[in-house]
């Protein structure tokens, strides 16, 4: 098999329609021997029978919890026949019969023409590519950053202390330049953002899954730096284009979000940085959450917002610290 694609949706069931759809569309004019894979994580709104009635050919499992993103992809991925652990600490190739590629894809995506089929044949034909992301564009076609460099200091910094405008998408925070997708051609990158993100099977076998500490966020940075550290390229492909509807399943619970999205950065960085950099990260999260706090007691004053967001912020920004 060409491809296999896994969405782990939750409660996103009108979003996962259009998302399937276009895939199927997409596939059926490719050539490509694919697989679709959908897992659901318990979702309340209806979207695993959906998938039952509407989409036969999908392969469906119906998780009776929610157990995360990375943990919902490697479901998938054991069932194709990866030997993938429950922690990345170690790995294991499956057997030969594997797919050659796996997308990972969110349910908040609508495929653009042959995006997925674009995405292969660039794996296929460059040497040393061990994964490749698509060019991510908002619901009504503009542009969106699509990859990234890997969090410093600076990006964290910027996270909370916007300085300048300028500086939310420059290269200090991460952003490669926009001219660099506006040509077109295929360019290396630190890590795709991972609602549309492509590895070689041989890779995933090397390096195994996701590490299912992340609940939620990190994830794919995770992943890519292990496909990295491994000696594999990892670019950015233009001429793949993919709608990304951007944090459709998160924004149902804003503040939970934003703990679980430091309890990954934190995970990530004690795997990945030296303790001086932890140590200087903390600080600067602190100093972060402080300042953050004052800006929601101060919106909370001009009515901006009310007593019970106020206090799910100041909650959130709490067990942040507590980390």
């Amino acid at each position: 098999m060409d491809l296999a694609i896994i969405t782990v949706s939750y409660n996103t069931r009108d979003l996962l329609v259009d998302c399937l759809a276009s895939v199927l569309d997409s596939l059926e004019r490719s050539g490509l021997e694919a697989e679709l894979w959908v897992v659901d994580n318990a979702s309340a709104d209806g979207s695993a029978e959906l998938v039952r009635q509407r989409f036969p050919a999908v392969r469906l499992i119906a998780h009776d919890q929610n157990v995360g993103f990375a943990a919902g992809n490697n479901l998938a991925l054991r069932q194709m026949g990866f030997s993938v652990p429950t922690s990345s600490s170690r790995n294991a190739a499956g057997p030969d019969d594997l797919p050659r590629h796996v997308l990972f894809l969110n349910p908040d995506t609508r495929v653009l023409g042959d995006a997925p089929s674009r995405m292969v044949r660039f794996l296929d034909q460059v040497p040393g590519a061990g994964a490749v992301g698509a060019q991510l564009v908002h619901g009504d076609g503009s542009f969106q950053h699509s990859a990234f460099a890997f969090p410093g200091l600076a990006q964290v910094l910027i996270d909370f202390f916007p300085l300048h405008t300028r500086l939310i998408d420059s290269r200090l925070n991460g952003r490669y330049p926009r001219s660099l997708y506006d040509k077109g051609a295929p360019f290396l990158v630190d890590h795709p953002l991972g609602a549309a993100l492509m590895v070689c099977s041989e890779v995933l076998a090397q390096v195994g899954g996701f590490d299912e500490r992340f609940f939620m966020y990190c994830e794919e940075i995770d992943l890519c730096r292990r496909i990295r550290a491994a000696g594999w390229e990892i670019y950015c492909l233009p001429q793949a284009r993919i709608v990304h509807l951007v944090g459709q399943s998160t924004q149902q619970f804003r503040d939970r979000m934003f703990v679980e999205l430091w309890r990954s950065r934190y995970l990530m960085f004690d795997k990945h940085n030296g303790p001086p950099f932890r140590w200087l990260v903390r600080r600067l999260v602190c100093l972060g959450l402080w300042a953050e706090a004052r800006r929601a007691r101060a919106a909370h004053r001009r009515g901006a917002i009310t007593s019970e967001e106020l206090e799910g912020r100041l909650q959130a920004f709490h067990q942040v610290a507590q980390l």
